[in-house]
């Protein structure tokens, strides 16, 4: 199986690079956040960036610090794996565990990540569907992205500077047009 998990910054792109691979070179692309959406959803919780942290730290403690991998996994080969697909690609992995396993299982980690003022336009000019989340300041999601960089002693929570310390892979996507990535992500991983 090929594998490739995105890592990054709030913004940058991973779920349009996951929406890249997929429509044009025949990958899986698994939301490891959409799983846990959901999961939030399933308890009644209102769809939030502390919700999110919460739940995933939950499943960290309860099936290893991998599990979202190992999810991706599982929803990769129930959906007929490499007979149907070239491979899998997935996002947002946050913790350092997601990349170790990643690494394991004979995976890439890409790292993506944007001018912060870049990235804050994209989440707050809409379309994503995510409004309870993108609603905010600045100085809101400048605050998220710092509360999520380094975890505070429980391995279990999110980690993305530790993250990004195990990518193999580092593209910057502060261009302004889906076109741009595209064929920065072409040239970075060579297809």
């Amino acid at each position: 199986m090929i594998l490739f998990g995105i890592a990054g910054t709030n913004g940058s792109g991973k779920d349009s690079l996951g929406e890249f691979m997929q429509t044009r070179h025949g990958y899986l692309f698994v939301s490891v956040t959409d799983m846990l959406r959901e999961e939030a959803r399933n308890r009644g919780l209102p769809v939030e960036r502390e919700n999110l942290r919460m739940i995933s730290a939950e499943w960290r403690r309860s099936g290893g610090l991998g599990v979202l991998v190992d999810k991706a996994v599982e929803v990769y080969q129930h959906k007929g794996g490499d007979a149907v697909y070239k491979g899998l690609i997935m996002a947002s992995l946050r913790n350092p565990g997601e990349a170790d396993q990643l690494h394991e299982l004979g995976g890439k980690m890409i790292w993506l990540d944007a001018d912060p003022k870049v990235r804050y336009e994209r989440i707050t000019r809409g379309g994503r569907g995510r409004d309870a989340e993108d609603s905010k300041t600045f100085e809101e999601f400048m605050a998220e992205q710092e509360a999520e960089m380094k975890h505070s002693g429980d391995a279990a929570t999110l980690s993305i500077a530790d993250v990004r310390d195990r990518c193999d892979i580092f593209i910057d996507n502060s261009g302004e047009t889906i076109a741009e990535f595209e064929t920065l992500i072409s040239g970075e991983l060579g297809l």
